[in-house]
């Protein structure tokens, strides 16, 4: 698809989209930091500079998303714009997506947001979703003019890594076969709690860049519960600090004063000085949980869904899903 734009900065035609390459991450990570930047600009924080994604990083975006790395590029073959469009099983969201800014305000944005949704519904996506700033109206504006509406706030927590009880069962202890047979055992849970979702892609890309682990509550054969962890550094150049939760899993939420010990103990092993969960407003008494723990609020971000499309949390068990990289 040809998308031909007349923006009052610029009268050049855009194209696409094409699937994003580990090629494209220079060109990724340019729009990304001029837009993010400009967004904050227009927030008020003028001196905010958002300084570039970690390549490694990238490189999980794009092929956690496969043919869902959408960009649009300029007639130099630049890349303009793009959509990373993931899907876990039938749960599927957006981000990070963004315009560069001279061509923002002209419908390109628009654009990229309805190629994410329609490849998503191509891969039969039941759960169509995003995240983004709630101090944002105009960006809260824009998706909801796209059929979006607002749900939970997901908190990131932070707990300060500390010495625990019993050593982490990891994945990467593991050997090549056992790995496999404990990765279909995490999908059988999470198709037990969680009908139709599957991480087994996250988990897969995760152990083999070096990314983090997987953390596993109980027996590797039959976990109770698991955590998808990256350590590496979000910004090019930075140490890293923390240990993230990308996914989680649990057959029962009495096990996450557990799961959350195991997960500090962890984030101390790996050399990282605190364990940073991002938990959905869908399980309020886990926050008081993790409130109880110590934890500290760091950062806010808003839940949006296509409306029809949206997560409905399971009756028993919890799963935590991360809308972002």
């Amino acid at each position: 698809m040809t998308v031909t734009s007349r923006p009052y900065r610029s009268a050049r035609p855009v194209e696409g989209p094409f699937v994003a390459a580990t090629s494209d991450i220079p060109q990724l990570n340019e729009v990304f930091t001029e837009a993010f930047t400009e967004r904050y600009r227009k927030d008020g924080m003028t001196g905010v500079r958002v300084p570039p994604l970690n390549p490694s990083i990238w490189q999980y975006a794009i092929e956690d998303a496969g043919d869902g790395a959408l960009c649009w590029r300029d007639e130099r073959g630049r890349v303009v714009a793009f959509n990373m469009a993931h899907h876990s099983g039938t749960e599927g969201w957006m981000g990070p997506l963004c315009v560069r800014p001279d061509q923002q305000g002209v419908g390109l944005g628009k654009i990229i947001v309805q190629s994410g949704m329609r490849w998503l519904r191509q891969q039969q996506a039941r759960v169509i979703g995003l995240e983004t700033m709630p101090r944002t109206m105009d960006n809260i504006g824009f998706y909801s003019n796209l059929g979006f509406v607002p749900g939970h706030l997901t908190v990131t927590l932070t707990l300060e890594a500390a010495a625990g009880d019993h050593r982490p069962r990891l994945l990467s202890q593991l050997s090549a076969s056992d790995k496999n047979l404990t990765m279909q055992a995490c999908l059988a849970l999470t198709a037990r709690v969680m009908p139709g979702y599957d991480f087994t892609r996250e988990i897969e890309i995760t152990d083999r860049l070096g990314l983090g682990d997987t953390l596993l509550l109980g027996t590797p054969e039959a976990p109770t519960g698991f955590a998808v962890c990256h350590t590496a550094p979000l910004v090019e150049g930075r140490n890293r600090d923390e240990l993230r939760v990308l996914k989680l899993v649990l057959a029962r939420r009495a096990e996450l004063p557990l799961m959350m010990g195991a997960l500090t103990e962890l984030a101390r092993r790996s050399g990282t000085r605190r364990l940073a969960v991002r938990l959905q407003g869908d399980y309020p008494e886990a926050y008081r949980t993790l409130v109880a723990l110590g934890a500290r609020v760091r950062w806010t971000d808003l839940r949006m869904s296509a409306h029809g499309w949206n997560e409905v949390p399971p009756s028993d068990g919890m799963v935590l899903s991360n809308w972002e990289i």
